[in-house]
């Protein structure tokens, strides 16, 4: 509701408000302008359901679906004044999600030996939700969804800490999921043997990556970050580590370009 709110402060939609047909129940049509994966439909269905209670939504196609350009995403029936006011927060949530979703799935399939892609923190303050849900209709895995879900140690917390092992000792004992962000081979070493479930490389070349995982003996989940991109992704997959996570999926995804026609 925050969101249709903000179109509609302080006096409402002024222009529909002229429109003498405004109370006829009409039909219209959302239209994919180019080749995807669609993700957002129940947020985009709740935006004109919010605005009027009559509207019937029919999907055309499911979310997680690829779609053609030119075909039909979904059908609204509703009052025309709904569908003026919903419009643009409805498909806005729609776009956004499937943007996300599409660019998702071309980073999946770009990888190689089973390594998942997954997202981050870096997400539109107050949409986390709808993103990180359009991650994994893209094909894509959720990284923990807030500060709670799970421990991530990163640089920062290491430079204010006397002892990286200290820290993660102190992690373990929460009997929360550890993850360990490591920069280098000697911050490896520091760690190797505690029992703890995940090891972050940060932005290493794939020579460095290598050398770590063989280090690592399969004793854990292994995770890559930095800078990965639809260019470098295979290169990085090739390495055999579990997952990379990939800030650009969600803060770099192009929105998705559809079309709401009368019918």
């Amino acid at each position: 509701m925050k969101a249709l709110e903000e179109d509609l402060r302080p006096r409402g939609d002024i222009t529909t408000n002229l429109v003498n047909s405004k109370n006829k129940i009409i039909k219209a049509k959302i239209i994919a302008k180019q080749d995807g994966i669609i993700a957002g439909l129940e947020f985009c269905k709740a935006a004109f359901q919010l605005i009027g209670k009559e509207t019937v939504f029919i999907k055309k196609i499911s979310d997680g679906k690829k779609i053609k350009k030119n075909k039909m995403i979904a059908e609204i029936k509703a009052k025309t004044k709904t569908i003026l006011i919903a419009e643009r927060t409805a498909l806005n949530f729609l776009n956004h999600a499937s943007g996300i979703a599409s660019l998702t799935n071309q980073f999946v399939n770009k990888t190689i030996k089973k390594t998942k892609i997954c997202c981050t923190r870096k997400t539109t303050p107050n949409l986390r939700a709808l993103e990180k849900y359009a991650v994994k209709k893209g094909g894509g895995y959720n990284h923990r969804f807030n500060l709670s879900d799970e421990i991530l140690i990163k640089d920062n917390h290491i430079s204010a800490s006397n002892s990286l092992r200290e820290l993660v000792k102190k992690a373990v004992q929460t009997k929360k999921i550890v993850t360990v962000e490591i920069e280098n081979i000697k911050q490896l070493k520091q760690i190797i043997g505690l029992k703890f479930k995940r090891i972050l490389f940060d932005n290493m070349s794939p020579s460095q990556l290598k050398r770590c995982l063989k280090l690592c003996k399969n004793k854990y989940q292994t995770e890559y970050s930095g800078n990965a991109t639809l260019k470098n992704i295979k290169q990085i997959s090739k390495t055999g580590v579990n997952r990379i996570s990939v800030g650009a999926i969600t803060h770099s995804a192009k929105s998705f370009d559809t079309t709401l026609l009368f019918r």
